[in-house]
This record gives structure tokens, sequence and C-alpha cells, in this order.
């Protein structure tokens, strides 16, 4: 049941990547054009700051674990799926920005630490639709973590850059926390 559960979360992130896609993108053309373009253009830095939230069996909820995890000092093979809130300001109750949606699974023996696989989807004005892919280790009991963005699109095509993470608070019997992210991204 374990592997069928997570081989049909990962069809249906596939399924909704490629929306995603489809709104930004209007054809191989296009983003032939596009991609052509920008070879004379200088890259864009933009920076942005936000805050997520993740309430376990809410906006986050565990998909898959292994027989051992239960025992394990870090919890190691617990996955989850999350569609997590991200907002302007620390309280859940501040304006929304965005979602941050996909994956994340323990994986060390030897401490707290998530393999992340995310997708940051932007819903504000001036992003509306665009998407910024962080993809890597988070060692979760570390105040402070940094992040590979390694992709994006819309108006962060191309993006490359690191998310820096900061608790603001973290609940960790309930799973609950509230993550500050520092965001620096060049992108075409």
């Amino acid at each position: 049941m374990g592997k069928l559960t997570l081989s049909l979360i990962l069809y249906f992130i596939g399924e909704l990547s490629l929306l995603v896609l489809s709104s930004v993108i209007q054809s191989p053309q296009e983003m032939e054009n596009w991609f052509q373009a920008q070879k004379t253009e200088e890259l864009k830095v933009t920076k942005l700051h936000f805050y997520f939230h993740d309430l376990r069996e809410h906006t986050s909820i565990q998909v898959a674990s292994a027989n051992s995890t239960a025992t394990s000092p870090t919890l190691f093979g617990y996955s989850a799926i999350m569609d997590d809130p991200l907002t302007e300001g620390p309280e859940f109750t501040s304006k929304p920005v965005g979602r941050v949606q996909g994956l994340y699974a323990s994986a060390s023996f030897s401490e707290f630490s998530l393999l992340c696989a995310m997708t940051l989807v932007f819903t504000n004005d001036k992003y509306n639709g665009s998407t910024l892919s962080v993809l890597g280790s988070n060692p979760t009991m570390h105040q402070h973590r940094e992040m590979p963005v390694v992709g994006g699109t819309g108006v962060f095509r191309l993006a490359r850059g690191i998310a820096m993470l900061t608790y603001i608070y973290f609940d960790v019997p309930g799973g609950n926390a509230t993550v500050e992210y520092n965001v620096i991204v060049q992108h075409y």
C-alpha cells in the first residue's frame, strides 16, 4: 500500500506541475523564442520574504512510513505530503502570498532531517502563477537552514538560488511549525 500511495502521489504531482506549466507557457515555439531572447539580457535578482505554516493533519498529512519508523529515534521513513499556506507575516491570519506544495520525508538515521521536494506557488499580484522549486535536505532541529532553489516558472523562469529558513514557532510533539523564509534567486 505504501508504494502504491507514493506512486499515486508522484503521478498527481506530475499532473499538477503540467497544469502550472501550461498556465505559463503557451507553446514550444513561444518558449524557444523567449529562451533565445535571454542570451543578451542579464540575470535578474529577486529577494523574497514570507512565512510558511505547517499544521500536521490539516495542511500536511502522513502518506507512508516504514515498519521501523515508530521505533526510530529520528522517525526514519516517515513521509508526508503538504499544501501549506505562505503568508506575508508570521501570523496564520496574515495576507496570503501563496502555497507550498510537495513532499517531505525523514531521511536520516542520525538526526531529524527531512528530504524536501517543494514547489512554492505564488498567488499574490506581482508573482501570481509563478513558482519556485526547492529541493534538498532540511535538518529540522537547526534554528537556521539553507536549502537550494533549483528552478522556477513564470516570472522566475530558470531560477536558481537559496532559501534561508528560520523557525518562528516549532511544536516538536505536534509537528506544527511556522518558518520564516528569506529567498534570493537569480532568474531571467
